[in-house]
């Protein structure tokens, strides 16, 4: 699986997308590089998830169980392991389960959900700090990690590295599909509406619940504002 993962990287690499001039957009490749940059960047995003989950999943329970006796320590505890698992909705559903068994006060889950708010912009901060050129040394690395070794615990050690470069790799193309538009008008035009944040939180809110994930929809958000595309006002209205 992984070794045809690695064969469409080289495919989908952002030299491969065609020329484009001002008059005149190749569609088929910005929205292959577009939709494709998604899907790699939704893929790695699981696959680190998974990998974080394998790897702290046997103390999630202990540690949400010991570390929320007060409302200070319940957010703290929220935002570490979301940071860790990379998923707020995975810390959201156990602290759940917590309350329904009576292992949780409702003040201890409303912390921990509040941590987890907080915890999972970790994502969209390692985004933000523009590593993208070191995501295919990321791949590599990670990816011989998860071949070469025996120990499970290694494995997942390999995973999360793979998927974090393909999160990275993902949002690169991305940003090499969309940057044509910045001189197509019709698309400028069309994200000027973003200055009416009820317009923007709408869009956002409705992409967000079609991929069910925020930290895509803030990648993407990352991603227009590296190119220019919207203002900061237009980006917090999105995030």
């Amino acid at each position: 699986m992984q070794t045809a993962l690695l064969f469409l990287i080289l495919l989908a690499s952002p030299c491969a997308l065609a020329e484009t001039s001002e008059s005149q957009l190749d569609y088929f490749s910005m929205s292959m590089g577009l939709f494709g940059g998604l899907a790699m960047f939704l893929y790695g995003m699981e696959k680190m998830s998974d990998a974080l989950k394998r790897t702290a999943g046997s103390k999630m329970k202990q540690v949400l169980g010991t570390l929320t006796k007060t409302r200070l320590s319940s957010v703290a505890t929220g935002a570490g392991l979301t940071a860790v698992i990379q998923s707020s909705s995975v810390t959201t559903v156990l602290v759940v389960g917590f309350v329904s068994a009576g292992l949780m006060s409702l003040n201890q889950a409303v912390g921990v959900i509040m941590g987890a708010n907080i915890g999972t912009t970790v994502t969209a901060q390692i985004i933000a700090f523009k590593v993208t050129k070191a995501a295919m040394a990321m791949i590599a690395i990670g990816f011989a990690i998860e071949m070469a070794s025996k120990q499970q615990q290694n494995k997942n050690y390999g995973n999360i590295l793979f998927g974090l470069g393909l999160l990275f790799l993902g949002m690169n193309l991305m940003s090499e599909a969309m940057s044509p538009l910045r001189v197509f008008q019709p698309f400028i035009d069309f994200m000027a509406k973003m200055d009416n944040p009820i317009f923007a939180i709408l869009l956002a809110a409705s992409f967000t619940a079609l991929v069910q994930s925020s930290s895509a929809t803030t990648g993407i958000v990352i991603v227009l504002a590296s190119q220019g595309f919207i203002s900061l006002e237009s980006g917090i209205a999105m995030a």
